[in-house]
């Protein structure tokens, strides 16, 4: 069965997508772009603090699902620069500290609202 995830804890939905998506167990979390879903607007700043809105906005879904981090099986990670990779690495590790899941990282032409990364990722329940 089919089980459509949402909360208002995290950046509704700019289009014909849900935030996340579950079947059989596996919960399928769209992309998220560093918005803060108080102000519906990009966060200021650089990779870091992108970086740290998504994980937030990711871990708000996640928790909307009864998840968290550590149900995270695989997460890709589209960034604008490949520049960006070490200090986008560091901010990410520390919400995977032990147990991190598969991971693929690649530098795309350009992200929503020009957007410095993009995060998406699937998470199983049981774990």
């Amino acid at each position: 069965m089919k089980r459509i995830i949402h909360t208002a804890d995290a950046p509704v939905a700019v289009g014909p997508y849900s935030q996340a998506v579950e079947v059989n167990g596996s919960i399928y979390l769209s992309g998220q772009i560093p918005i803060d879903p108080a102000s519906g607007k990009l966060v200021e700043g650089g990779i870091k603090e992108q970086t740290r809105q998504v994980m937030k906005n990711i871990g708000k879904v996640l928790e909307a699902a009864s998840c968290s981090y550590s149900n995270v099986v695989k997460s890709t990670c589209l960034l604008s620069d490949m520049a960006n990779f070490q200090a986008m690495n560091q901010v990410y590790g520390e919400y995977y500290p032990e147990n991190q899941p598969a991971r693929a990282a690649f530098a795309v032409k350009e992200l929503p609202l020009a957007a410095l990364i993009e995060i998406e990722c699937i998470a199983v329940r049981d774990i």
